[in-house]
């Protein structure tokens, strides 16, 4: 296990990384990412697979260069207005066993400047997976309501992501939770300071962090009938 994984050189990297958002810099600087970003993620998630294991084995720590835990620096670029070939952050999923897709419950790490930070949960779940998580909310509210204002949640994480304006169809307008049933997603982030992520504090800090936010992975592995 390494003493330090990131460092500043990372960082500066993803800001000549963004100033020239190009395939002919890349390619020239391709060197440059293999030592600073890829080869450095792909220990981090190497060294950080035994100790996830035990939090739960059911989700995958996989340190390969493509098709592992490790996020495909380019974009996909066929849908949106942002025709910028590459992504300028560190995506990190620790996905569950059954998921395909960055959809799927997972334990993330973001590294980028000015935004870092650790998370977990369900983002964009597909409508089947969403109306299961919000009909656990309907029938155990006291249970998320526990999750989400325990005093360790609350000092270290906000659930954050989209949410609708109006009430979800078919559940109530007036139910005491219809806030939390408008929820599109199921994230939730705690910061990550830069110092902590080029320092020997980023892997104990991160698997703090998966630790204290185990009960919202049980209570969405549990609404989707997915092992923990």
């Amino acid at each position: 296990m390494a003493d330090r994984y990131f460092s500043q050189e990372t960082f500066d990297f993803l800001s000549a990384l963004a100033a020239n958002n190009s395939r002919d810099w890349f390619h020239e600087n391709k060197q440059r990412y293999e030592v600073t970003v890829r080869s450095p993620a792909l220990a981090f998630i190497s060294d950080i697979a035994s100790e996830l294991a035990i939090i739960s084995p059911h989700f995958n720590a996989i340190p390969k260069k493509v098709g592992g835990s490790l996020m495909r620096v380019n974009r996909d670029v066929r849908f949106g207005h942002d025709k910028r070939p590459y992504k300028t952050n560190i995506g990190i999923q620790f996905r569950h066993e059954v998921g395909k897709d960055v959809h799927a419950p997972g334990f993330y790490v973001h590294i980028e400047n000015g935004d870092c930070f650790v998370g977990a949960g369900v983002w964009r779940p597909d409508a089947s997976s969403l109306s299961k998580i919000r009909d656990r909310i309907v029938d155990h509210g006291d249970d998320w309501l526990s999750v989400i204002e325990s005093k360790v949640f609350k000092k270290h994480f906000l659930l954050e992501g989209d949410a609708l304006k109006k009430s979800p169809r078919g559940y109530a307008k007036d139910h005491p939770l219809i806030d939390e049933l408008k929820r599109k997603d199921f994230i939730a982030i705690s910061k990550l300071s830069e110092k902590t992520v080029v320092s020997k504090r980023l892997m104990p800090h991160v698997l703090t962090r998966f630790e204290q936010v185990e009960p919202l992975m049980y209570y969405l592995c549990k609404a989707l009938a997915l092992r923990f």
